[in-house]
């Protein structure tokens, strides 16, 4: 086996902005797998670097990636989340020729509005319930809380519990002091959780938090890290200190795939429920989080992106129906064309 790469800049139709940052492109990379067992003789898997999130995020990154692609035997173990990511999602295409899958996948997902003013946050919000999502989550902590709450006051208006269930992120936002009276205030419109309430690393306040809080809490941020280089009994260890009511699991960030598959089956045994989510990947990286999730047979609703954010995205074998992202078999989709180095 062989190893090339790429880097590559997708770039947002609209900015995106979180609590943390806001975002006009998202840089990426790329692994070529050359192998002769595949037909072309080679398969492409994403290296989904985050920037600010990513705990291997560095300025020597790229020199970094491509020492372990001219290195590669076929034997070294990734050094980090998303190049396990990259690795394993290869891995698996290549497992795919030998048993494909031949029929349609369908993955409810969550509709996404991203921060923004008032206004546009309420046009956003429109979007997506005229477009049939059922499950709306939406980006907290970047305008101001009262402005936040109207938001969800309007929502609620609208739409009450049973026929619309509302997510809400705020990425790290609240501060430990002031979290539970937010929940507190958050309780009066349904919610069905929200994600990462105060920044990841305060474990004991975050206990304090999942044991009185109103509002299912869903750790997110708390879960990235180097965890691929984990045992189970260090990643037990986060869950029985904080006993979440979820754990959500972005793959390109939390180990990889099989990282993802140890973190479910620890939630499982503590009776702690899960989701996905993708991280600003590319159609390639997006593609590999569907089909490892069709594993899962979920029903619940999924944090997956729909490829639509980036203007210079590749083409894809997935497509939004309704609040569904389906994988289309029958579609052969032409590996991105890059400068491989």
């Amino acid at each position: 086996m062989k190893l090339d790469y790429s880097r590559y800049e997708l770039i947002f139709r609209e900015p995106a902005i979180t609590s943390r940052s806001t975002m006009l492109t998202k840089e990426t990379y790329f692994i070529k797998v050359s192998d002769p067992r595949v037909p072309g003789g080679s398969v492409v898997g994403e290296v989904p670097l985050f920037r600010g999130l990513s705990a291997e995020d560095s300025p020597q990154f790229g020199q970094l990636l491509a020492d372990y692609c001219r290195d590669f035997t076929g034997t070294q173990s990734p050094w980090c989340s998303s190049l396990a990511f990259g690795m394993e999602s290869a891995r698996d295409v290549i497992a795919r020729f030998s048993h494909p899958v031949t029929s349609t996948l369908r993955i409810p997902i969550n509709g996404l509005v991203w921060m923004g003013d008032k206004r546009t946050m309420y046009r956003r919000i429109r979007e997506k319930l005229d477009s049939g999502f059922r499950c709306v989550k939406l980006k907290i902590g970047g305008i101001g809380f009262a402005d936040e709450l109207d938001l969800l006051r309007f929502i609620r208006r609208e739409f009450g519990s049973a026929d619309l269930e509302l997510r809400v992120d705020a990425n790290g936002a609240f501060l430990p002091g002031d979290a539970l009276e937010k929940l507190k205030r958050l309780s009066d419109f349904e919610l069905h959780s929200i994600e990462q309430p105060i920044k990841q690393g305060q474990w004991e306040a975050m206990r304090r938090l999942t044991e009185f809080t109103p509002v299912p809490i869903a750790l997110d941020e708390e879960l990235i890290g180097s965890w691929n280089n984990r045992s189970d009994s260090e990643m037990a260890e986060l869950l029985d200190a904080i006993r979440p009511q979820y754990i959500i699991l972005k793959p390109s960030l939390c180990g990889g795939f099989d990282a993802a598959d140890r973190w479910i089956s620890l939630a499982h045994d503590r009776g702690i429920g899960w989701w996905a989510t993708s991280a600003l990947e590319s159609n390639v990286g997006l593609t590999a989080i569907s089909l490892w999730l069709s594993k899962y047979n979920v029903t619940m609703p999924q944090g997956l992106g729909t490829g639509a954010l980036y203007t210079n995205n590749f083409p894809s074998a997935l497509h939004l129906e309704g609040d569904e992202i389906v994988y289309d078999p029958s579609v052969v989709v032409t590996p991105p064309s890059l400068d491989w180095l």
